[in-house]
């Protein structure tokens, strides 16, 4: 996978959960919202990317950024 693409947590359906990068194809499927998350932060740090977690209704709940922040301003 190509560093810096984003990974996203993403709902499927009714209780799933998916993880897939930016524009990609789904690389995983949980039960648990958090389970989801476990599973993508690792790979978002390896490829220096952001974590992007959405909501059940597919808007952006949160990110975290693991080596490549956007953002000009530290902190």
């Amino acid at each position: 996978m190509a560093k810096g693409k984003d990974i996203h947590v993403v709902p499927k359906g009714p209780g799933k959960w998916q993880v897939k990068p930016e524009g990609g194809q789904p690389l995983s499927d949980h039960r648990t919202q958090q389970a989801a998350i476990d599973k993508g932060r690792p790979i978002a740090r390896r490829n220096e990317s952001e974590l992007v977690i959405h909501r059940p209704d597919g808007e952006i709940r949160d990110a975290d950024s693991h080596g490549h922040d956007p953002r000009k301003s530290k902190g």
